[in-house]
This record gives C-alpha cells, sequence and structure tokens, in this order.
C-alpha cells in the first residue's frame, strides 16, 4: 500500500507530531475565522493552538511515564491563558461580556498534544471534533437555551434521576412469596416515564398545534386524559362534534401503539403474540378516525390546543405508578392462584376502568412464568377493550351531547374488534 510505503520512511514520532499539528490547527482555523469577525481582544489563531499542541507533546515526550511534569505544564499553559483573559476583560467595554471559550480551547489544545504522544489517537481526535461543533454551533445553543424553559431543564434533570442515579441502586432479584423484583419494577416506571416524556416533548414543542395533532401525541402520552381533555373542549364549544369523536378515536389508535413497544421492551415473546392485532388495531382506528374527523359540520375553522398534560417525570407521579404496579402484580399473581385463568381476564376487565399500564406491565413480566403467554396475551386485550369502553363512557358524561354519542359508538366498535384476536390467541 502506498500509505504504508510512505510510513516506512516516516518515524513513528514525526507521525504524531503531524497529528497533534493538524488536530491544533483545526481549532486555530476556527478561533481565526471567530477573531475576524470580532473587534475586540481575542486569544489564538491559526498558529498559536498549533503551537500550545505541540508543547503539549514535548512536555509529554520529556516526562516518559511521569504524570507531574504534564500537569504542571497544563498548569503554565493555564497561567498564560488567564494572563489572556485578564487582559481581554481589562481592553473591553463596561457593558460587554468577555467569553471564556478561546482560553478553553488552549487548554484542550494542549492535552489533544499529550493524548497523541500516548497514542490516544481516537480520544484526541474525538476531543477535537467535540470542540469544533462547540465552538461553531454557538449561535445555535445560545438560541437553543433561550426556547427551553427552566422548567424543562428540571423536567430532564428528573429523567436523568429516574434512570441513571435511582435504577442502579436497586437489587435485581426476587423478594417475597410474590416475587417482587425491585430492579424490573423501577425498570417499569422508567420505560412508562420515557415513552410518556418523549410525548410530553413533541407536545412541548407542537404548542400550537391542532387537534388532530395533540389527539396524537395526547394517546401516546395518556389516551384517557386526551380523551377526557377533548370531551370537556367539545361540551364549551358545542360545534365540530365529528372533529372532536374523530380525535378521541385517534388518540385510542395511538395507544396501541404506545402498549406494544411497552410490552416490546419486557416481554418479547408476548409482543408475538399481541404485536401485529394490535398494529392492525391502531392502524384501523387512525384511518377512521382521521376520516370521521374530515367529515363536516358546517364551517369550520382551525382549532389549536388548549389543553395540556402534566409533566410526567414528577417524582411523587413515579412512585405512585411503582406502588400501583406492584399491588396489581400482586393482585394478578393471586388472581391466577385462586380463580386461575379467568382471574385474568376478570381483573383485566375491571382495571381497564383506571390505568391500564401497571396491569398490562404485570402480564408482560408473568407472561411465560405465572401465567401462560395467551393468557397474558388476552386479559391485555380485555383491559385495553374495557378501557375503551370506559373511555367512551367519559367522553359521553363529559362532551356535548353529538361528540359524546359518536365516540361512545366508535370507541365501543373499537372494544368489540379488540377482541376479536382472541378467537386465535
Amino acid at each position: 500500500m502506498p500509505f504504508e510505503q510512505f510510513t516506512q520512511f516516516l518515524p513513528a514520532d514525526g507521525i504524531k507530531i503531524v497529528l497533534a499539528l493538524f488536530l491544533g490547527f483545526l481549532i486555530g482555523l476556527e478561533r481565526e475565522e471567530r477573531k475576524a469577525n470580532d473587534t475586540h481582544y481575542a486569544f489564538g489563531g491559526v498558529r498559536t493552538f498549533p503551537l500550545i499542541a505541540l508543547i503539549g507533546y514535548a512536555i509529554a515526550l520529556l516526562s516518559g511515564q511521569q504524570l507531574l511534569p504534564e500537569i504542571l505544564g497544563f498548569l503554565v499553559v493555564g497561567g498564560f491563558l488567564v494572563v489572556s483573559y485578564w487582559h481581554k476583560v481589562n481592553t473591553q467595554k463596561s457593558d460587554e461580556k468577555p467569553g471564556v471559550t478561546s482560553e478553553l480551547s488552549g487548554l484542550i489544545t494542549y492535552l489533544v498534544g499529550s493524548l497523541v504522544f500516548h497514542s490516544y489517537f481516537w480520544v484526541a481526535t474525538t476531543l477535537t471534533v467535540a470542540s469544533l461543533l462547540l465552538l461553531e454551533l454557538k449561535e445555535v445553543l445560545e438560541g437553543l437555551t433561550r426556547r427551553i424553559d427552566a422548567h424543562e431543564i428540571l423536567t430532564f434533570t428528573k429523567f436523568l434521576l429516574l434512570t441513571v442515579v435511582i435504577l442502579p441502586v436497586f437489587p435485581n432479584k426476587d423478594f417475597g412469596p410474590f416475587l417482587i423484583n425491585p430492579f424490573k419494577t423501577w425498570l417499569v416506571v422508567v420505560a412508562v416515564c420515557t415513552v410518556s416524556y418523549g410525548s410530553y416533548l413533541l407536545l412541548q414543542v407542537t404548542k400550537e398545534s391542532g387537534i388532530l395533532l395533540s389527539a396524537i401525541l395526547g394517546g401516546i402520552y395518556s389516551s384517557t386524559a386526551t380523551t377526557v381533555a377533548l370531551s370537556k373542549r367539545s361540551s364549551r364549544e358545542g360545534t365540530q362534534p365529528h372533529l372532536f369523536a374523530g380525535a378521541i378515536l385517534l388518540a385510542s389508535a395511538f395507544m396501541y401503539l404506545r402498549i406494544t413497544i411497552l410490552v416490546g421492551i419486557f416481554n418479547w415473546q408476548l409482543l408475538h403474540l399481541i404485536g401485529g392485532p394490535f398494529l392492525a388495531l391502531a392502524v384501523a382506528a387512525a384511518v377512521t378516525g382521521f376520516l370521521w374527523s374530515r367529515r363536516q359540520d358546517g364551517p369550520r375553522e382551525k382549532l389549536q390546543r388548549q389543553f395540556k398534560h402534566e409533566n410526567p417525570l414528577e417524582l411523587r407521579s413515579a412512585f405512585f405508578f411503582a406502588a400501583l404496579f406492584l399491588g396489581i402484580l400482586i393482585l394478578t399473581r393471586l388472581a391466577f392462584s385462586y380463580m386461575g385463568n379467568r382471574g385474568a381476564y376478570i381483573l383485566g376487565a375491571i382495571i381497564g376502568f383506571a390505568d391500564v399500564d401497571p396491569f398490562i406491565l404485570s402480564m408482560a413480566q408473568s407472561g411465560g412464568a405465572t401465567a401462560q403467554l395467551a393468557v397474558s396475551a388476552g386479559a391485555i386485550l380485555v383491559a385495553v377493550s374495557s378501557n375503551n369502553i370506559a373511555k367512551g363512557i367519559y367522553a359521553f358524561s363529559f362532551g356535548s351531547r353529538r361528540t359524546g354519542v359518536q365516540s361512545l359508538v366508535l370507541l365501543t366498535a373499537l372494544a368489540i374488534a379488540g377482541l376479536v384476536p382472541l378467537l386465535w390467541i
């Protein structure tokens, strides 16, 4: 190979020096372009940053296997950069806010040179590329901070708390006669919160979205809450019942997609049984809901969303869901112990009028262990159909007369269709 022949005549240190120079030059080039657009003092450019990379490489070479000289070199370079920043602060106007990115880029460049000497080529290149992206995307990132509410940052922090802080703490083994696994229990909470949080973020981004898009995203978040909200609004508006009834059916269609995702996370075998029927029901309900919403009730104006969902990552809600899941899991196993397979169907029909997620996920964890897969699949179908009937009753109770009647009929038809797969499961 020509490259291999070329490297035979170039010492290994020569290749490293070229790489250190190149990576330092890339950072310097970006800083040079930024400096050309600034009217005040800015540190470094296409010559300074490659020199800093060479300093990092040379000090690492002279240090051998000792780390202390490299640390002292880092501190010395940092001292020069502090002097540069002090000069920048004193030369700028009082109303200007001096940045420190160039000085920090100098520290990164020093580390890149040192990493190249120690043959951490991938790490050095990755640091350089990441630095260039952060430097070049200044306007984009600053614009993003202006668009994101401070409350949403706290929400994401809670998401990290639930997933990467709390979850690893729980032991992954079964306890007690009901075989309660703390890790799997909290994993259920994390999975539900993750799906709901993704939909919640999309709802926040599409604040001015219309009724149908809100119904789709709300169905992934919580089809029951979306049904109640749309029903109450139809009662206030008193017009366009076909639009609201179609949107309510559309929300239930995407509930099937949500359940399919959650079941697939915890029980792949169970997904093979209900995945096909659920996707077919989702498509049929979505198409029917969309076409139904297009039926005219007279002059129509575009309606914007006027309701919002609560944050799905409130810690109180997460712990409540975990307790609810444990309670339903115990009830499910008691039902199997004392009533057999019939107990799962009865429990599913009853719980369908409340929150179906804990029951469905308890069946997903029990499927193949306490319960047969076919029984778990059947109980989930019953629970979801029961939930659709419950939502139809909610729409009839809270919505306008025409919206309530149409929603009750559509959701009852969907509930009946949802029981059809019981014939072959």
